[in-house]
Parts: structure tokens; sequence; C-alpha cells
């Protein structure tokens, strides 16, 4: 099959994206350049995030803290509270960083080139070169997930993930042109998500159809291939709701560095491979109770182990040396608790109505 020259190809996804593109909050109208600070903000909140997600967050953080100075000047715990239910929190930590290092060292101003984007905290190849072709139209060739698919087909790269990643940078960075190099990775993104899709991609809709080497052998579906996922193993750790005499309930700062990092919990023990002996479990709580009650488990999943967390309830009549704050119920919605504490608040809270 003779296939169109690549700059026909650039064109026709050009032609259809000026047709087909997206509205998207963070994007610029045609025929204008995206703010620098709108392509940051947005690319660091869909990773790991749908679109549909992200769209409301973005909205308020942009209606909060409208220009990266405002957002540099916020506090680490209004960022955090901010973030609640985007998860992976650690790039709501480097977002609140890389804020202070453009304010601060760049007066402001992204630095254009994706050498001096990589220098940034949180800024990966990926986000690099995406905020370089988007928002500076730097010919530069980042690959999402929807860019990845569209490649693997329009290609037929058949090495599995992860080891295909390298052959479909190779080929994307082929592609990339001079000309509109935001508008043409945009496209791709739009092109993955609307048309080449997971499953039962729309090849009849497709500009690349054509040109496409998977829709000519018929096997579109199968790519791109990925390696066997491992099991995710299991971790398992204890939480305790302790509660003073007025109902106030201990919560603590988690620390900065690991996972969930600089968020609020409800005290718990290490999460390890084995399960805790409960006893055992009660010596590891920051206060003394003597009426420890079993409340049921919290089961949650992360990118790499599921956890399962036991919950135990006490009391104690003050809040003694305890490290923490003492915080009514009604009033955690003033608390930066990721989804996982959420989850042990409820159970807690479910159980008494029971």
């Amino acid at each position: 099959m003779a296939h169109p020259p690549q700059d026909a190809r650039v064109a026709e996804l050009l032609a259809w994206y000026d047709r087909h593109r997206r509205v998207l909050p963070w994007r610029a109208p045609p025929g204008r350049r995206a703010e620098p600070y709108h392509v940051w903000l947005s690319e660091i909140m869909l990773q790991q995030t749908t679109v549909a997600t992200v769209k409301s967050y973005f909205d308020h953080f942009v209606a909060r803290w409208p220009r990266i100075e405002d957002l540099a000047a916020a506090d680490l715990d209004e960022v955090l509270h901010a973030w609640q239910g985007l998860g992976y929190y650690a790039r709501a930590r480097n977002l609140h960083k890389c804020a202070r290092v453009v304010a601060g060292d760049f007066t402001g101003r992204f630095p254009e080139t994706e050498e001096a984007l990589l220098g940034l905290p949180g800024v990966g190849p990926y986000t690099a070169a995406a905020i370089a072709a988007i928002a500076f139209d730097i010919p530069a060739s980042p690959v999402d997930g929807n860019i990845e698919r569209v490649v693997s087909r329009l290609r037929r790269i058949t090495d599995p993930l992860p080891t295909g990643k390298k052959p479909i940078q190779e080929a994307a960075r082929a592609l990339t042109p001079q000309q509109r190099p935001g508008d043409f990775a945009q496209a791709m993104m739009d092109l993955g998500a609307t048309v080449c899709t997971p499953k039962n991609p729309k090849c009849g809709l497709c500009p690349w159809e054509g040109a496409c080497a998977a829709k000519a052998a018929g096997d579109a579906d199968a790519w791109p291939a990925r390696a066997p996922k491992k099991a995710k193993p299991t971790r398992f750790g204890v939480a305790f709701w302790i509660e003073d005499a007025t109902g106030r309930v201990l919560l603590r700062r988690r620390p900065e560095k690991g996972l969930l990092g600089g968020m609020m919990e409800v005290p718990s023990t290490d999460w390890r491979d084995d399960p805790w002996d409960v006893q055992a479990a009660v010596a590891e709580a920051p206060v003394t109770s003597e009426d420890w009650a079993e409340k049921g488990e919290v089961r949650h999943t992360f990118t790499h182990f599921h956890l399962r967390l036991t919950v135990l309830c006490g009391g104690t009549p003050g809040g003694g040396n305890a490290d923490g704050v003492w915080v009514h119920p009604d009033e955690f919605g003033g608390q930066a608790l990721p989804t996982l504490m959420k989850k042990v608040v409820r159970q807690v809270l479910s159980d008494r109505a029971a």
C-alpha cells in the first residue's frame, strides 16, 4: 500500500484538528499561543488523571491563583488541600516547588527550551516536551498514552511496552513538523482520545486511515502490545482513630517525602508486607488508650501495591503530648486529607451510624 508523504500526513492531521479539536480550559483559542502557566498546570494535573476529572481542578486553581506568582506565594497546605482527590500528591508538592522556582529564579516566566524545562521540579521529559511544543511552538515530541497508541498503530510497532516506548518515541519525533508543532502534538492527543481509542477505534473517522499500517493489517486493536503486568503485592497497616473528651480526633502530618507526603492522616503504623497483630500494633499508637475497639478494615490501591488498613478506635481524656492536631470531624473539610484517610473517616462514621 502506498502511503502519503509525511508532509501530507501532517497537513491531513492538522486540517482534522482545526475542525475537530477539543475545547479545553487550558487551551488557547485558534490562532493564539497558549499561556505557559496554563499548559504546565494542566500537564502536571493530567499525569495519571483523566481530562474529565482535571477540568474542574484546573478551573479552581486558576481562579484561586491566576498567576504562577500567586501559586508560589501560597502555603503548601493550601495547595495540598486544593489538590485533594487528584491523588499522587508528590505532584502537588512539586507543583508548589516549581512555582516558587519559576517565580523566583525566572521572574515568573517559564524557560523556553526542553533542556531548561527539565531542570524544574516535577518536570520530566514528556512534560518538558509538551510545554515546549504547546506553549512555545518548539518542534518537541511529547508522547503520552494517546500519542503512544496512535504512533504504534500508524507504524504498527509490535514491540510490547515498555520496550516499545523507544521506537514509538523515535517515530513520533520523525513525524513532528517544524510548523505548528504545538497544534500537531495536541492533534495527536485528541486523535488518540476521541478516534484512535484503546478499544474499537473509529478508523473510518481517522484522517490517517489510509496511511495506518495496523488498519491495513486488520489488527489495530492489538497495538500497542503490553508485557504482562506483575501482580501487585498487598501491604498491611493499622490506623488509630483517637478522640478526646470533646469529640475531637487526632490528625497528624505525614513526612514530606514518601507516599502521601505532607498530607494529613489519621495516625497509622508503618505499612508492611505481613499483617499486624492488632494487640502488638497498639504499642505504635501515638497515645495510650484503655478501650481500643476494632472498626473494620479499609482497602485502598496505590500504583504499586494494595493496602489493607485495620481501623482501631480509642479515647483519651485530653490531648496530652501527642504530635498532631485535634480536629472535630465536622471540620475535616479544612484538612488536606487524601482519599485513603477519607475512607478511614467514612468507615468510622458509618459504623457509628449503623
